[in-house]
């Protein structure tokens, strides 16, 4: 019974941090009238609590396996519920944008920490691989409950309500958590190496800024700064791991094709879906207008094939192997992503609601299956450290996917824009759709000129997107093993 109280609790934390990920999608257009941000803002807002988890996620992994991921847990947590206060209650974009880069810090605590206890806490191969897929079930479901949530709160609140939720299940994290989890640590850890952790930063943050920087079409000197930074940010942090007697992350790991064809898979698809969906909100509002809430509702579609997946994971791996089960998966989501694109510009939105079915199924199938394999691949005792890095390669994901894709769509939205001449409202609708929906009439020409414009964007970076999850299948199946061990007893 304590065991399950224990998954309970970690998984309402990655619930938390998953629609914590998304829950501001469908309150851009609102926070947009309040705080006025710029185009580069508002990316920022949406980003930069990725880019805070991913920077941070090694060094938070590596403390959790010395301080004890327990202890780590609740403090992150009571961190994460003051900075979800500062959040709601910002007074302009940039006090936001710092408060979601707290969130992203205490978030970066609580993940490594959730996956770490769960490969401690069930140590039989079958019964983890079921925790983690309820785990992973709970992530991916995150994701798509985010602006269901979100939109039920802004039909009747103001856009910082949706950071408020955060309290009461932190509240509940920290008080249950504090009597049923268990508290584990590496033995062996050693000292805490600070010159990796600020390495591993260097290596991270300058390489997503550069994305963003030159998806953004801007190649400068800062651009070239950035590129050089990141580089030599990542030889230094290898090389230190290479010399070092107890180094933060295992480079040799990579070598084992099992676990770097899973973290590569784990990125590609959070790359694509993260994109998608960060945009997809907008096109519901924004594009076929409706309100937060029915936004939200029609993306539980993909929601709920997420959550189906738990229900198939087991039988795919045994009757075809792990390998070939996430290739099938990704395959499947990037056939949903394509539909999506084609439908996009249809009159009816219930084909493109039921579009994301297939996206949806396939991503829960195959995060489920990379998250176990990472995880089963490596000792309890490094635990910390497989998860930390299968979190990063989640998070960069999610990060790069809104930066890239994003800046892609903006590129894209510019380039179709074909403004009616001297109608008036030129640069709000060439700045964003969501500026010239809150600044022009809905008459407006500029803003029709605007819609079309959007859509067309929105439909080419969705089939960028299919693309890049295509490629996912292909290296799941070139790399990753078709172990079906350990699998008998799942399901």
């Amino acid at each position: 019974m304590r065991r399950h109280l224990s998954l309970a609790v970690l998984t309402g934390a990655v619930l938390l941090l998953a629609i914590d990920s998304t829950v501001l999608y469908l309150a851009v257009p609102s926070l947009t009238r309040d705080l006025d941000p710029s185009a580069t803002q508002v990316l920022w807002i949406g980003d930069i609590y990725s880019l805070a988890i991913a920077g941070l996620l090694v060094t938070m992994g590596n403390v959790a396996d010395r301080i004890g991921r327990k202890k780590l847990l609740l403090i992150g947590s009571a961190a994460f519920g003051v900075a979800s206060i500062v959040a709601a209650f910002a007074p302009t974009a940039e006090v936001l944008i710092v408060a979601r880069l707290a969130l992203g810090a205490a978030g970066a605590t609580l993940m490594p920490s959730t996956l770490s206890l769960i490969r401690n806490i069930y140590p039989d191969p079958a019964e983890r691989t079921r925790a983690i897929a309820i785990w992973s079930a709970a992530a991916a479901s995150g994701i798509a409950l985010g602006p269901i949530i979100g939109g039920a709160l802004l039909e009747h609140f103001w856009w910082g309500s949706v950071f408020l939720i955060n309290i009461p299940v932190m509240l509940a994290v920290i008080v249950v958590g504090a009597i049923v989890l268990p508290e584990s640590k590496n033995p062996e850890a050693g000292r805490f190496d600070l010159l990796s952790s600020a390495l591993s930063m260097l290596a991270i943050v300058p390489f997503v800024a550069l994305i963003k920087r030159v998806a953004g079409g801007s190649i400068d000197p800062l651009a070239l700064t950035l590129a050089v930074a990141a580089a030599l940010g990542s030889w230094l942090f290898v090389r230190r791991q290479r010399r070092s007697a107890h180094p933060m992350i295992d480079v040799d790991l990579f070598r084992n094709g099992a676990f770097s064809g899973a973290v590569s898979v784990n990125f590609i698809s959070v790359f694509a879906m993260s994109g998608t969906l960060f945009f997809f909100s907008q096109y519901l509002q924004l594009a076929r207008e409706l309100g937060p809430l029915q936004a939200g509702l029609a993306e539980l579609p993909a929601a709920l094939a997420s959550m189906s997946a738990v229900a198939v994971v087991g039988t795919l791996l045994r009757r075809i192997g792990r390998g070939r089960a996430i290739a099938l998966a990704l395959s499947i989501g990037a056939v949903g992503l394509v539909l999506v694109g084609v439908l996009e510009s249809s009159e009816s939105l219930i084909w493109v609601v039921l579009a994301l079915v297939p996206l949806g199924f396939g991503i829960g199938i195959s995060e489920t299956l990379s998250v176990d394999a990472v995880v089963s691949s490596v000792s309890p005792a490094k635990s910390g450290a497989a998860s930390s890095i299968s979190e990063t390669a989640y998070e960069l994901g999610a990060a790069m996917g809104i930066a890239i894709l994003g800046s892609l769509m903006t590129v894209f939205y510019r380039a179709h824009l074909v403004l009616p001449a001297a109608s008036g409202g030129e640069e709000a609708a060439r700045d964003s759709l969501a500026r010239a929906a809150s600044e022009l009439d809905a008459s407006h020409p500029a803003l029709a000129a605007a819609h079309e414009a959007f859509v067309s964007a929105m439909q080419t970076t969705t089939f960028i997107a299919a693309g890049v999850m295509a490629i996912g299948a292909v290296v799941a199946w070139r790399l990753i093993p078709n172990t079906r061990a350990s699998v008998e007893h799942h399901g």
